[in-house]
């Protein structure tokens, strides 16, 4: 199911989302509707509330479909760790047509669950 991107305004994206606690297979069907809405919209990364859905999940796949083993899903990520400074232009699918360059940490490490619910 493709779902619509939600737009810049829309409270659900200023919120803190909810916690995953049942790794089942809603949540497996979730995210693979998640996966299609964001390559519908042309993206490489979408968060659950960008769909209207107030989950700490993400899904991102930097090569847009062309290797299958490089999409990564993140349930309930928490970054850990950020070093140094990296600027460049980004966009969001939350912002249609806007482009703006952006500065984030160059390395950062995260703590998350995978779709089994196994920590890594």
């Amino acid at each position: 199911m493709i779902y619509p991107i939600v737009k810049f305004g829309n409270s659900i994206l200023e919120k803190a989302a909810e916690k995953v606690t049942a790794f089942d297979e809603e949540l497996k069907k979730l995210v693979e509707d998640m996966f299609e809405s964001m390559y519908a919209a042309r993206g490489v990364g979408l968060a659950a509330p960008q769909i209207g859905i107030s989950r700490r999940i993400a899904v991102v796949d930097i090569t847009f479909k062309e290797d299958p083993e490089a999409r990564i899903v993140l349930i309930n990520p928490e970054i850990i760790r950020k070093a140094g400074r990296h600027s460049q232009s980004e966009g969001c699918l939350s912002i249609p047509d806007f482009r703006e360059n952006v500065s984030r940490a160059k390395e950062v490490t995260i703590r998350a669950q995978d779709l089994s619910g196994k920590c890594f």
